[in-house]
């Protein structure tokens, strides 16, 4: 269930890209990419603290028919829209309807899998599910790309990518219509404990009181607010450099190839960063090693953008997304070793909120100040300032804590 729909996403989310952002018929406008940002992450960012309430109180299983059936035909309506070439403020409404459904299916599936998984493997479960279900979006992305050389990159041809979602969508709906309507929860208990949106709003203050409470960890989610707000920036230029700048060269390539060799610098990145940062993060704490990956990004920002070439930003991609996963898992791991059990659910829900609505806010900000080509090398020296300050800021907050834990523990 969750791998066709997700794959199903992965074709939707491609087509609506595609649609938005680089069709040949249409100038990308940096409004455009703000637009999308917040199509793709505000649903993730505001309901995900209050999707439980209503997982609890409904039977799981009809939510997952009832959402991805909902969703099928949701996207035929979207479809629509791109063939008769409608764009504005009731696209992105469709849009974000849709991917709020989306958001909802992912969290009733993450609610429903310790009722179809034993205990003893609900890590291993949770771990496979979430890589297998990335893969499945990339492999359904991959396939509307291919698709879309095939057929080409007219209005009609982003709506027949866009409608193939819904086959996907359906398939879902189907495969969670086999389910007892009671056998995926919630459970009687669990229907009586119900949190109430009013409940939920208090912990997620409650949450906010606790991090005030721990300055390293107040420090952890300031700047990683702040990072994120300038790496979203950086994505949101390279975006606009790929579709209204940057010309192919040999093996560089742009538009949406390029994007995907953008892509898949920053998986490396990561993947280098989760490999090194648990030893760095030991040997140097908590402070040392993600203030040094902040600075670091100063360096690399004026180093491989600022000479605006396709190779060099291939490898801004790569190393700027080391030193934002090593900030991020750096972040993630102080957080989870000083705040309570009671409160780190909470908390960790104000994290994704700040963590998306930063980069919403960077998609808005480029939009107002910066060319449509994503050319500004102002931007780049004011964004390498911004990682400086971040960084030295937060070691200035942050090294008096962490070496008072790294001592006491």
């Amino acid at each position: 269930m969750r791998l066709v729909g997700q794959f199903g996403d992965g074709v939707f989310q491609a087509s609506l890209a595609g649609a938005v952002l680089f069709d040949p018929q249409r100038a990308g406008h940096a409004s455009d990419v703000a637009a999308a940002f917040a199509v793709l992450l505000l649903p993730y960012s505001v309901l995900g603290p209050f999707a439980g309430v209503l997982l609890d109180r409904w039977w799981r299983q009809r939510v997952l028919t009832v959402a991805n059936a909902a969703r099928g035909l949701a996207v035929l309506g979207l479809a629509a829209e791109l063939a008769a070439g409608v764009r504005g403020v009731a696209f992105y409404a469709s849009g974000l309807v849709l991917m709020s459904v989306a958001r909802f299916v992912l969290s009733a599936l993450s609610a429903a899998q310790p009722r179809v998984v034993d205990p003893a493997d609900l890590v291993t479960a949770n771990a496979l599910s979430s890589t297998l279900g990335t893969v499945a979006a990339a492999l359904g992305g991959g396939a509307a790309l291919g698709m879309r050389a095939a057929i080409g990159s007219g209005d009609a041809e982003y709506a027949l990518i866009a409608a193939l979602a819904a086959v996907p969508y359906v398939v879902a709906a189907l495969v969670a219509a086999r389910f007892a309507t009671s056998s995926l929860g919630p459970s009687e208990q669990e229907r009586a404990k119900r949190e109430t949106p009013r409940e939920v709003a208090r912990g997620l203050a409650a949450g906010a009181r606790a991090v005030h409470r721990i300055p390293l960890v107040e420090s952890g989610l300031a700047v990683i607010g702040v990072h994120r707000l300038l790496y979203g920036i950086w994505t949101v230029c390279t975006v606009l450099l790929y579709r209204n700048h940057f010309a192919a060269h040999g093996v560089f390539r742009t538009g949406l190839a390029g994007l995907s060799q953008i892509v898949a610098g920053i998986a490396v990145g990561s993947a280098l960063a989760s490999f090194v940062t648990p030893a760095a993060f030991r040997r140097l704490g908590a402070a040392v090693w993600p203030g040094a990956m902040l600075a670091a990004c100063a360096v690399v920002e004026l180093a491989t953008v600022t000479p605006y070439r396709l190779p060099l930003m291939l490898l801004s991609a790569l190393l700027l997304s080391f030193g934002s996963q090593a900030v991020k898992l750096s972040v993630d791991t102080t957080i989870q070793q000083l705040v309570d059990d009671g409160f780190r659910g909470r908390v960790f829900a104000l994290y994704d909120m700040v963590f998306n609505v930063a980069l919403v806010v960077a998609a808005a900000l480029t939009a107002m100040a910066l060319p449509e080509d994503g050319r500004s090398p102002t931007s780049t020296v004011l964004l390498a300032i911004g990682w400086l300050v971040a960084g030295c800021g937060y070691l200035t907050r942050a090294l008096g804590p962490a070496r008072a834990l790294r001592t006491s523990s």
